[in-house]
């Protein structure tokens, strides 16, 4: 027991650098809240729900991490700095690692049955701050789930989700971030190819003005001007439509009227 003991603190100082010693790691909110976890799960396996309650509402008071008794968690997890929630009938795997704010939420069974309405992580999950993951969904092993994401659908084993609706970040899963990865979200490299997105909207806005210029040219009219800076949008469109060579107001006036 104490092996184990040394081995799951020194796990929990390989994901996170800044403890010196395994003495720090026991102070942990995270820890604290796990090790009662094992307590209120053994009594609530025993039928003894109040006593395993009891031991539940302990650990949120002292640690400000809300775990059910009833959830099933593995070897090695790990929930940093705290404030996070997890439902009665999730199951967590092995070398899981859960940031602060999250929560493995469940879904309200319409048919008044209790049965599986939390997440299931898979072994090697990482869940970044303020994500939420809610109803019956399996999150595959290694995957990663960015910051303050929401996850409502099943992710695929070594993806990365990010955004709200949760969505993939188009990377290669087989070969991508193997390694730990500190709040599930990629920072140095791009999740999305976003600069070419845009050069390909410049161009099709470019591209767009050139033909509605060469459209007023064939009606003897000059190029589109262009709006005031910092006016409204109906602002400018009004003026432009006002201002067009041969256009009579009191077309307004009577549509107005």
């Amino acid at each position: 027991m104490f092996e184990r003991l040394i081995a799951y603190l020194d796990s929990v100082a390989d994901r996170d650098p800044s403890p010196r010693s395994r003495w720090e790691v026991l102070l942990y909110p995270g820890v604290l809240a796990l090790g009662m976890h094992r307590i209120a799960h053994w009594l609530y396996g025993g039928g003894m729900f109040f006593l395993a309650r009891m031991v539940n509402h302990t650990a949120r008071f002292l640690t400000a991490i809300d775990i059910h008794p009833g959830a099933r968690i593995g070897r090695n997890f790990f929930i940093d700095h705290g404030f996070s929630v997890i439902g009665e009938t999730a199951e967590i795997g092995d070398n899981v690692t859960i940031y602060q704010c999250v929560t493995l939420g469940g879904t309200n069974p319409t048919n008044g049955i209790p049965g599986k309405r939390h997440p299931t992580l898979l072994d090697g999950v990482i869940v970044g701050s303020g994500a939420q993951i809610i109803g019956p969904v399996t999150i595959g092993q290694r995957a990663r789930i960015g910051a303050a994401a929401v996850v409502i659908e099943d992710v695929p084993e070594g993806a990365t989700m990010i955004g709200q609706k949760a969505r993939s970040t188009l990377v290669a899963a087989e070969t991508y971030q193997r390694q730990f990865m500190p709040y599930g979200t990629p920072c140095k490299d791009p999740c999305e190819p976003v600069m070419p997105r845009v050069d390909e909207l410049e161009e099709q806005i470019a591209a767009l003005k050139a033909e509605i210029d060469r459209l007023r040219a064939a009606e003897g009219q000059g190029p589109l001007p262009m709006p005031r800076k910092g006016a409204p949008a109906s602002e400018r469109g009004l003026h432009e439509y006002r201002t067009e060579p041969g256009h009579d107001e009191r077309h307004d006036e009577v549509g107005n009227g």
